[in-house]
């Protein structure tokens, strides 16, 4: 009977500790970071694909990302403790020790590094280390300096389709930087939209992400609605080079206008309300824009 209960406890704490190490990872973030790296390896990919070499590049993408971002928990873990929306992650509620976390985001890294390196090139690891640096150890610590951490955070953030590019051609070329640009200028409403959601908690921890002079009001709302603009003629960029077609050129034309409108709303408004439209229109608008231009490429 103990020994039953014994190994009750051991399969009890082993299942407490992989939901944990999920937790970690960010699936969801780290997806979608996988999803854009798979998009730009597809935009630059001529001829056959192999399909082996791709799934094990996005999955190493996948696993650098939750890397980072487990790095991010560590350093953050007495932020988080203060917040609402975080407090209740691994870290905060010591279901994993620093320790703990720290092997566990070196195995990923070292695996996803590894993936990448055989699947790709040395050119996109380099790039793939920058932004685990640039994420991890200059864009976390700026959060609680300025608004300063956006721009900078929008960097590792943008270069997921870059990284596929460089990926499956060996070269930065303006096709890299258009699509790297149109996820840059896509992080400014993402970002603000969010941290005009949870301003209230980030304030608790001392982050200041906020445009102009911090505050929710019509200067931030004014900022919001320009770089969410800068994202039309952007969005053209593709079908003018020839990465793309136009049918995909209508569907980001579509797509910004829908998203600027929702920008006017918090300009009338300053209410949380449409910032959270912002923010749920940010989620749907890049993956649709990048689907449609790897359809039109198809």
């Amino acid at each position: 009977m103990i020994e039953s209960t014994g190994k009750l406890d051991f399969s009890s704490f082993m299942a407490m500790k992989l939901k944990c190490y999920y937790e970690l990872l960010k699936v969801r973030l780290s997806f979608l970071v996988a999803f854009s790296s798979g998009f730009g390896y597809i935009l630059g990919h001529q001829g056959a694909l192999n399909w082996g070499n791709f799934i094990l590049f996005c999955f190493g993408g996948f696993l650098v990302s939750g890397g980072g971002i487990t790095i991010n928990q560590i350093l953050e873990k007495e932020f988080d403790k203060v917040m609402k929306r975080t407090m209740g992650r691994p870290l905060p509620t010591n279901r994993v020790s620093k320790q703990e976390a720290s092997i566990y985001a070196v195995l990923l890294l070292i695996i996803g590094f590894s993936l990448i390196l055989i699947t790709a090139n040395l050119l996109t690891f380099l790039i793939s280390a920058f932004s685990l640096v640039m994420y991890s150890f200059v864009y976390t610590p700026l959060k609680r300096v300025g608004p300063i951490a956006v721009f900078v955070g929008a960097i590792p953030g943008a270069l997921p389709p870059l990284l596929g590019w460089v990926a499956v051609t060996g070269h930065i070329s303006y096709e890299a930087i258009i699509i790297f640009g149109i996820q840059f200028i896509w992080q400014f409403p993402h970002f603000w939209a969010i941290a005009w959601v949870a301003d209230e908690d980030y304030k608790k921890a001392g982050f200041k992400l906020l445009p102009a002079n911090g505050k929710k009001d019509l200067r931030t709302a004014i900022n919001i609605m320009i770089y969410t603009l800068f994202l039309l003629p952007l969005g053209l960029l593709p079908a003018k080079f020839g990465v793309a077609g136009i049918n995909s050129a209508i569907v980001a034309t579509v797509c910004g206008v829908l998203f600027l409108a929702q920008t006017f709303g918090l300009m009338r408004d300053n209410s949380r309300k449409s910032a959270l439209k912002i923010m749920y229109g940010s989620f749907l608008y890049l993956p649709i824009v990048q689907i449609a231009y790897l359809v039109d490429k198809i």
